[in-house]
């Protein structure tokens, strides 16, 4: 069985490559802090060479046939599900996520791959349109875009890094790919060892095991870089677009989020808990999409609430190792302390504790809070942690007013008995993503996948990937002579 501990180093032009700086970093288990691995950091000059190296094998790897592409793609699959077991152990141990969530994010992972195939034919192939010139005849080619900066974070990282690398490989692109460090196995090493397995060419990929205090911002102003694709805050993403605005680069950009879940007045409560309780407490609450507002109709409140606090408080927390537990560690000491500090605001602010949580370890178990209002500093801030906002709303419209009333758009839920008044009331909700009768954490890679407002910019998922990852040329041809004016 492979032993990833041992690829703690970046792949550079088909090389697992030391890193040069002085520095080392140790990525640990959050949930006892044990050091998995230590990576000499790669410095900015390594930053560099895997760039140009990246441009001058694109040149080639642009002109390789559907065949190869799709040969690569299968074969980088093939070692994920050989690798399965593995795989599922670093993801826990090196995240903090639970066993279920774990597989959630492998079998995510081989979904992009297999849905990547189905595309790798769309650069190159030509299509003709009418002219309105005599004898002229236009061509409009689908082509490479060139090299892929990706960047990737702590949460997912493993599908939210292959989102962005299967389709640039499988459209003729190279990547430079910069997983976050405290991940950088699951992120990054591991997804090149799929690609080194699977024959993919020297330089194609990329993967730079490093931070920013050694690369600053190169990864994003690399003069190489075509299209710089960011998964993370809505701060950083917000810095990303300024420095590629400056540059004309092309961004492809998914930020923060404040899903809210509305449930209805003729709603299932019932129904509607289970799926509260698993869209705000899968990976402790760590999730763009995550559940952030529930906001429920005044006739399902009281209900609600009362329902809602005792799944909750009977959810297992621990060691993510044990396939039984829900709630596992936070990724670090940093999102911990700012999740406490969130707390012991909310209650400075008198906002009422239905379900008091504790700090066990590195593990925060459940908190929820009620009556909150939904223009306070907790409900209109990310929280990114276990820490459910429960908010009464007076009409179901005065429900979805109160979704709207944030900066974020990505997803977005409505629980009700009338699904055409779902569909009706999803389609008044500014959020890229609506789910009617679900919670908010889903993902495919057949989907456009991205958020509004603040919530980023583009879309993943076919076909839409396909649109941001190549460039479109028009090609005319002049079969018979044609008469100029002067």
């Amino acid at each position: 069985m492979q032993r990833y501990e041992e690829l703690n180093k970046s792949f550079i032009n088909g090389e697992w490559t030391e890193g040069e700086s002085v520095r080392t970093y140790n990525i640990l288990n959050p949930y006892d802090n044990s050091i998995i691995t230590s990576v000499r950091l790669a410095t900015v000059k390594q930053l560099h060479q895997a760039f140009e190296c990246a441009a001058e094998a694109q040149k080639e790897w642009a002109k390789s046939s559907v065949e190869e592409r799709r040969e690569v793609l299968c074969k980088a699959a093939e070692y994920l599900k050989t690798n399965r077991e593995a795989i599922i152990d670093v993801i826990v141990r090196e995240t903090g996520g639970t066993v279920l969530k774990a597989n959630v994010e492998w079998h995510l992972t081989i979904e992009i791959l297999e849905e990547a195939i189905k595309y790798a034919d769309e650069i190159h192939q030509v299509r003709e349109v009418p002219a309105a010139v005599e004898g002229k005849v236009n061509y409009i080619y689908r082509l490479p875009l060139g090299v892929i900066a990706s960047i990737s974070p702590f949460n997912f990282p493993m599908n939210l890094s292959m989102r962005t690398i299967a389709p640039a490989i499988a459209l003729g692109n190279s990547v430079v790919h910069k997983p976050d460090i405290q991940v950088g196995l699951t992120g990054g090493s591991i997804i090149a060892k799929a690609f080194e397995y699977a024959g993919l060419p020297k330089g194609v990929l990329n993967v730079i095991l490093t931070d920013l205090t050694e690369i600053g911002d190169d990864m994003l102003t690399n003069p190489h870089a075509r299209l710089i694709s960011f998964t993370g805050s809505t701060a950083v993403g917000r810095h990303i677009g300024e420095i590629a605005g400056k540059q004309l680069k092309r961004v492809a950009l998914e930020l923060g989020g404040n899903s809210p879940f509305i449930v209805l007045s003729d709603a299932d409560v019932d129904r509607a808990v289970e799926a509260a309780i698993f869209g705000k407490f899968i990976h402790q609450g760590q999730i763009c999409m995550i559940i952030n507002r529930i906001i429920v109709h005044k006739k399902k409140y009281d209900e609600f609430v009362e329902k809602f606090v005792e799944k909750a408080k009977s959810l297992p927390y621990g060691d993510p190792r044990d396939p039984k537990t829900v709630i596992g560690p936070l990724i670090n000491e940093r999102q911990m302390k700012k999740a406490l500090q969130i707390i012991e605001e909310a209650k400075r602010d008198g906002i009422k504790i239905a379900l008091e949580g504790k700090r066990v370890g590195n593990v925060l178990t459940p908190y929820v809070f009620v009556d909150v209002d939904n223009t306070s500093k907790l409900a209109q801030t990310e929280l990114f942690a276990p820490i459910a906002v429960i908010i009464k709303a007076e009409t179901d419209e005065e429900a979805i007013a109160m979704a709207n009333d944030t900066e974020y758009g990505l997803s977005s839920a409505v629980f009700t008995s009338d699904l055409e008044k779902g569909k009706r009331f999803a389609l008044q909700i500014d959020s890229g993503m609506t789910h009617i009768n679900d919670q908010t954490v889903n993902d495919a890679p057949n989907i456009p996948f991205g958020g509004n407002k603040a919530s980023g910019l583009g879309r993943f998922g076919n076909p839409w990937v396909v649109e941001e990852f190549t460039v479109t040329k028009w090609v005319s041809m002049q079969t018979k002579y044609r008469e100029y004016p002067f």
